[in-house]
């Protein structure tokens, strides 16, 4: 593997290349990238294409990658012109991209402004929030987690975080009535760091879950679209986005193993399944085998 540095005007991009590019088959590098989740939320997975030449990447103001820009929310447009800038960086044509939560919202911006960069997009489990039914409440449940990370800190955030995305269904105002999430029922600290600047429970996360996709723009473009959710979240928020955004674009999802984050390894907390998701993913980039 080898690492690389991208030096742009606002922001610093380090991303890692395993196998050599060219690439030795002729076939798209394979990128992989989250947002809020840096390139080494990756590894487990791409250990499982040691054929394929596997680009992970940092998107700026995460891991290793720096922002010079003055800003730290993160915006899906300017992400996906990050990923742009890499593709382009990388020398290789367009890659065949599969990006996750908030990466795959990226993603979908990358597709929109720039369809030529990728082939396949393999869009797991976008959090779109805009393309529910019940969206202005899915909207207002998110600022319920935020709202508790602005009062009371990680845990109380993280908490109510568990609580919106293991929800089942619509938002309903059973939803809301239900009592605060208790941060110690998930192990979670229930003292106050102080820290405000989570990438994903505070403000910084608003513009990502606000997005709202291009279906004209999506659908008219030349990239093969699939999108997909784990097994694991059926009836949560991010399987309905993913559901919905598929209906949208006319395309049926992939179910996948394990649950979000189904492709990540024991580094990661809450482990998936990564080598039976490696397996669906082959399937999916490349369906004829």
């Amino acid at each position: 593997m080898t690492t690389h540095k991208l030096e742009l005007p606002d922001a610093t991009l380090t991303y890692d290349v395993q196998g050599p590019l060219p690439t030795a088959d002729g076939r798209p590098p394979l990128l992989m990238t989250g947002l809020p989740m840096a390139g080494d939320g990756f590894t487990a997975l791409a250990a499982h294409f040691p054929d394929r030449t596997v680009v992970t990447y940092d998107p700026r103001g995460l891991g290793r990658s720096v922002r010079s820009d003055g800003e730290v929310d993160n915006v899906p447009t300017v992400h996906a012109e990050d990923v742009h800038a890499v593709i382009e960086a990388l020398g290789a044509g367009p890659v065949e991209l599969f990006a996750s939560s908030g990466g795959a919202i990226v993603a979908l911006a990358l597709v929109t402004a720039h369809p030529e960069d990728v082939t396949t997009l393999i869009a797991h489990e976008p959090p779109l929030l805009t393309v529910l039914p019940d969206a202005a409440a899915a909207g207002r449940a998110a600022d319920g987690y935020r709202a508790a990370y602005g009062a009371r800190g990680f845990g109380a955030g993280m908490a109510t975080f568990i609580a919106m995305t293991s929800w089942e269904g619509e938002f309903t105002d059973a939803y809301f009535a239900a009592p605060d999430a208790d941060p110690a029922m998930f192990g979670l600290p229930v003292e106050d760091d102080g820290a405000r600047d989570h990438p994903l429970l505070s403000e910084r996360s608003r513009p990502t879950l606000a997005y709202r996709a291009d279906i004209a723009a999506l659908t008219a473009a030349p990239t093969r679209i699939v999108i997909g959710y784990g097994e694991e979240s059926s009836g949560t928020v991010t399987e309905r986005t993913s559901s919905a955004l598929a209906d949208q674009l006319g395309v049926q999802p992939v179910v996948f193993p394990s649950h979000h984050g189904g492709f990540t390894g024991p580094e990661s907390g809450y482990p998936g399944q990564p080598e039976a998701f490696a397996r669906i993913l082959r399937e999916v980039i490349d369906p004829l085998g």
